[in-house]
């Protein structure tokens, strides 16, 4: 399960929260998609502002956006020129009164987000993929990461057949809860066509956040032990290994399972042989003398 789901989802409410904070009702659809278009337009308007993430909060008339920037002076502006142009363009796109709070991240070599664009970026500019992906963990580690995991995918070093390629270092444990892992993908746009980057970073484990207690470990053994190998004859019905080569299936003893019709005590149909009782000790084969 872990290897599948996407990490940041499965752990919303426990170490991750929304990016979206607000009650829609029956226009819950519309809010929806007015926030994915503000996040889209702060990414066209702002390419270079190495912007991680965009937090939207909503009251009845008002619109508050919180930016995660690891450059927070190209988002600004000037004198904050640019931060009041993105509020006018964004009040006449939603109609609302908008609030924008700047949010620095201090160490962008572990957000998996600006790593990926990174990576993406290289690749644009014809750097090694694998010079790329080792350099962004090496980077990630140093920073004090305890674990990051690129994944490549698509036409590497232009090669004729799209292949997909790994590099990991520490640990990930993605099935862990209390995990802190951020999950990110990317895109290159690279003269052979695109190339995929996924990314995780494990940032250390989180306690306190939830109740432990709801694990019962005991259960768990329990259930494990109710589906073992010793229990597995009875809940068939007396079909364990000790019947097996028993009455039923005694082809290959010694006073059974002899030639096919040749009759006498060797015959198929003796005791313990494949028919046991119900066939009787010359069962095909024709009574002590065989067939006639």
């Amino acid at each position: 399960m872990g290897q599948k789901v996407n990490p940041v989802g499965l752990r919303l409410g426990i170490v991750r929260g929304w990016e979206s904070n607000w009650y829609g009702g029956k226009n819950f659809a519309e809010k929806l998609v007015e926030d994915e278009t503000i996040r889209k337009y702060i990414a066209a308007r702002i390419p270079k502002g190495a912007i991680s993430k965009v937090i939207i909060e909503r009251t009845l008339k008002r619109v508050t956006l919180t930016i995660n920037t690891a450059r927070p002076g190209v988002v600004i502006g000037k004198g904050g020129n640019e931060v009041d142009k993105i509020k006018e363009e964004l009040k006449k796109l939603t109609g609302k009164d908008v609030q924008i709070n700047i949010f620095e991240i201090k160490r962008p070599e572990i957000d998996a987000k600006l790593v990926g664009e990174t990576i993406a970026q290289q690749l644009e500019a014809r750097i090694s993929f694998r010079r790329a992906m080792k350099q962004a963990i090496a980077s990630a580690m140093r920073v004090g990461a305890q674990g990051i995991k690129v994944r490549l995918s698509g036409r590497l070093g232009g090669a004729e057949m799209a292949r997909t390629e790994e590099y990991k270092e520490g640990r990930i444990p993605l099935h862990t809860l209390r995990a802190d892992i951020d999950y990110a993908i990317s895109e290159a746009q690279t003269v052979y066509g695109k190339i995929g980057i996924k990314i995780w970073v494990f940032k250390g484990e989180v306690y306190g956040k939830r109740d432990l207690s709801v694990v019962n470990a005991g259960l768990n053994s329990g259930l494990a032990e109710g589906r073992g190998g010793s229990d597995r004859g009875d809940r068939r019905g007396g079909r364990g290994g000790d019947d097996r080569d028993g009455g039923r299936r005694g082809r290959r003893d010694g006073d059974g399972g002899g030639d096919r019709g040749r009759g006498g005590n060797n015959n198929r149909g003796g005791a313990g042989n494949r028919g046991g009782a119900n066939r009787g000790a010359g069962n095909r084969g024709g009574g002590q003398g065989g067939r006639r």
